[in-house]
């Protein structure tokens, strides 16, 4: 999994694996798509307009938590 951030353009895009065929990208809203493969299997995830659907104007913060464990590290990316 990869997650990129492109402050120019304001996107963000969680890659899940890589395309290794044709995607179709489905527009769900102004600000989601998702990229899927015809097996009905996801490739990834664009935010658009990220910065304001994650709620904080001047960075982007990750907090990753283990389900299992409970454990969870987070880190700002500045914009």
């Amino acid at each position: 999994m990869k997650l990129t951030f492109d402050p120019r353009y304001n996107i963000a895009y969680i890659q899940l694996r890589e395309k290794n065929e044709t995607v179709t990208s489905i527009k769900i809203s102004e600000e989601l798509v998702i990229d899927m493969a015809a097996d009905g299997s996801v490739y990834g995830i664009e935010l658009l307009n990220a910065k304001e659907q994650l709620e904080n104007k001047n960075a982007l913060h990750l907090q990753f938590i283990n389900a299992a464990t409970g454990e969870e590290k987070g880190f700002d990316i500045a914009a």
